[in-house]
């Protein structure tokens, strides 16, 4: 059964981190491995660049939601203190033979799971705590069973009392840019307020792509991904899939005087060279809030790397240069934009 399941392609769940190779977008074109959407699909947790250190909680936090048998590559990155026994890849290592030949291991027995990192409690204390003991306090409020509840707010729209909820999100999510860390309030699937609590990373430029798979066309995603090798072709392709009446107009223009379906545009016909969006004084809160969260993943991605670094750095809470520490240091311009 080992040898039958070796034969199956790998599932690997990337985190990518700063200074990513420019290959990790394109993992997703061999055939030999499938680039999963959530860690409980992976066998193996690939992390592509340098994690930062205020991130690297997040990393351990990912890695201990992967089944077993499991295993951590680190590509063009160094491993943390608690996977200091992980697999690294090497200057003149080929990626895709380690992640086979490491998941191979797996199945055979050869190469041991990985043991959680982290300890098996809930994020809040809350036996005991309550008058029934489950955390909460009376008919709502507190961290039930360790999750802090929703709690009601009016919601701006209507002035309806709905349950809101806040929790952060990044820096590994899938339909993010790599290194966004937003804390949302959703009522619902609508955001009520955001906040940056770590800048997206500076990346090659993928939001075309990234747009594409978002709006349901993998395949379309790939052969950009490729570099179309006949650029009418492609368009006409784009023309015919009706994907852009799927994109609502207007969405995510304000104040900047362009909306997504025209950046979908630039970043699908011109990937290489995207034209730059006004966005001086434009903050996440201008474009997110009011927006249910399909929309929302539509605008973030619908910008190019510089700008949404920018706008994100126009929304900074006082706290984001102290959570990302030496990151910003490094990345020069952050600390003053913020």
């Amino acid at each position: 059964m080992a040898k039958l399941a070796s034969q199956a392609p790998v599932p690997v769940f990337v985190a990518q981190g700063d200074d990513a190779p420019a290959e990790t977008a394109r993992l997703c074109l061999n055939s030999t491995l499938t680039i999963v959407e959530t860690p409980r699909a992976a066998a193996i947790l690939l992390v592509a660049g340098t994690i930062p250190a205020s991130l690297i909680p997040n990393l351990h936090r990912l890695h201990d939601q992967l089944p077993h048998p499991r295993a951590t590559v680190f590509w063009q990155a160094e491993p943390t203190d608690l996977l200091s026994e992980a697999v690294t890849v090497r200057n003149d290592d080929n990626l895709v033979s380690v992640l086979t030949d490491t998941r191979s291991s797996l199945l055979s027995g050869s190469h041991g799971t990985e043991a959680d990192l982290l300890p098996d409690a809930p994020p809040n204390e809350w036996r005991g705590v309550g008058s029934h003991g489950q955390g909460g306090k009376g008919m709502m409020g507190g961290t039930p069973y360790g999750r802090p509840m929703a709690m009601t707010a009016a919601d701006f729209r209507d002035g309806l009392e709905l349950d809101a909820y806040t929790a952060d999100f990044g820096p590994f999510l899938p339909m993010f840019p790599p290194g966004l860390v937003l804390t949302l309030t959703l009522q619902g699937d609508v955001i009520q307020k955001v906040s940056v609590v770590h800048l997206p990373f500076a990346g090659e430029g993928n939001a075309g792509a990234a747009l594409l798979r978002l709006l349901g066309l993998p395949a379309l995603a790939k052969r950009l991904l490729r570099g179309p090798s006949d650029d009418a072709d492609f368009k006409r392709l784009i023309r015919l899939s009706g994907v852009r009446a799927a994109i609502p107009p207007g969405l995510g223009c304000a104040p900047i005087g362009s909306d997504v379906r025209e950046r979908f545009e630039r970043l699908t016909t011109d990937p290489g060279n995207p034209s730059k969006v006004h966005v001086d004084g434009v903050g996440l809160g201008d474009l997110l809030i009011g927006l249910e969260w399909h929309e929302a993943m539509l605008v973030l991605n619908s910008f190019d790397d510089e700008s949404l670094r920018a706008i994100c750095a126009n929304t900074s809470s006082p706290e984001l240069e102290e959570k990302n520490g030496d990151s910003m240091d490094h990345e020069g311009h952050a600390g003053h934009m913020s």
